[in-house]
């Protein structure tokens, strides 16, 4: 069972959650959330609880997503969208530095990092907030920082969900990451919705979450709202159909270079990058140099790259990885072996966004199943 912890003694009725953001908009934070646009459940600027997707749900499947309308009023009746909070601190295209020709050289025009307004998350899911300390230990706590990172990730005030409802490719429970969310936030709301009852059991994470706290009209959480939560974090992970197997993973990859479901999965890979660009830990970019048609005037821009590309093992001769075969090994090795080699950890949250938005539904659960079981049952 899943247990909430003891200090979550608050309950918030759903008509203070408006009330929240103002409180914390207040206090000089971009509030960003989830919203309905486009035919999706997606993170942008918030003004009001009105923007939240009140009543809708997301149905989920290996290159499947669907919205559709609940039977309640839930306002985080749903798992997790196409994007994540990486748009936000590590986004997509970000201007390096930009030039002017004067004379036969070129000056290099102001390029310090833009000042972003201190960000507010809403709605953070345990998974994400997991993704995000990946995200930290390789972005801050390696060798190199990267600024941009680090500056966007300054003063975050992060308001989390508890999963009470899971995806049919949700698999956070059997990587460790939820469907709890235990660290990383200020205040973690789950949501307890009944007939003629909508409200939410809060707990705090940090000092500046208990003063937002203060502010709002709250009551102490009974011992029936405790159990109540407790039953829902229970169903979230009692809901989930999909899990990996991690023990000795690393090995079992390492060991399984030339394992023949790589042509399988080969065969039926397009190579989109899809699931790299909604992946919440995946960092690789690349950077493009363009002028103007005067060539008087030169940029430097940081995209987003994936090991999906052949471009990305280019090197003098060619591309290292010119098959298929050889970019999703790599994908998925590094992703659940060689990151635990350099960073310490798991690469995957096991949010199942790759597994959702795969065109043809490639699912890495069933990936590491199948060389798991062959290697168990004496194949190659």
């Amino acid at each position: 069972m899943i247990t909430v912890a003891q200090e979550q003694q608050a309950i918030l009725q759903a008509n203070q959650l408006g009330k929240l953001i103002q409180v914390v908009s207040r206090k000089g934070y971009e509030i960003l959330g989830p919203t309905v646009r486009d035919g999706a459940i997606v993170y942008d600027r918030l003004e009001s609880a009105e923007e939240l997707p009140v009543g809708w749900t997301d149905e989920q499947g290996p290159g499947r997503y669907r919205l559709k309308r609940r039977e309640d009023q839930a306002v985080f009746g749903y798992a997790v969208g196409p994007q994540s909070w990486k748009k936000c601190l590590h986004p997509a295209t970000v201007q390096l530095w930009s030039a002017d020709r004067q004379g036969a050289t070129f000056r290099i025009l102001d390029n310090e990092t833009k000042p972003t307004p201190p960000y507010a998350f809403l709605g953070v899911r345990a998974c994400e907030l997991a993704a995000i300390a990946v995200q930290d230990r390789v972005l801050l706590e390696d060798k190199y920082r990267d600024p941009i990172y680090e500056q966007r990730r300054a003063n975050i005030f992060v308001i989390a969900v508890q999963c009470t409802q899971a995806a049919a490719t949700c698999f956070c429970a059997s990587m460790g990451t939820g469907p709890r969310a235990r660290k990383g936030f200020d205040l973690a709301l789950t949501e307890l919705v009944a007939p003629g009852v909508h409200r939410f059991a809060v707990e705090t994470g940090s000092k500046r979450g208990a003063e937002v706290l203060a502010e709002l009209q709250t009551a102490s959480a009974t011992d029936a709202d405790r159990r109540e939560a407790e039953a829902a974090l229970d169903g979230a992970a009692s809901q989930q159909v999909r899990s990996i197997d991690t023990q000795g993973i690393k090995d079992l990859l390492y060991q399984n270079f030339d394992h023949p479901r790589w042509d399988d999965v080969a065969a039926r890979c397009l190579t989109c990058a899809n699931c790299t660009m909604v992946c919440p830990t995946c960092f690789c970019t690349t950077v493009e140099d363009m002028t103007d048609v005067t060539g008087n005037h030169a940029e430097r821009w940081r995209r987003w790259d994936s090991c999906f590309t052949q471009s990305f093992s280019y090197i003098h001769g060619g591309s290292i990885r010119a098959s298929s075969k050889a970019r999703y090994r790599q994908w998925m090795t590094h992703k659940l072996a060689s990151w635990i080699d350099q960073f310490g950890t798991s690469g995957c949250v096991g949010c199942g966004r790759c597994i959702t938005w795969c065109p043809v539904g490639i699912d890495i659960t069933e990936e590491v199943r199948a060389i798991r079981e062959e290697n168990t049952h004496g194949k190659p």
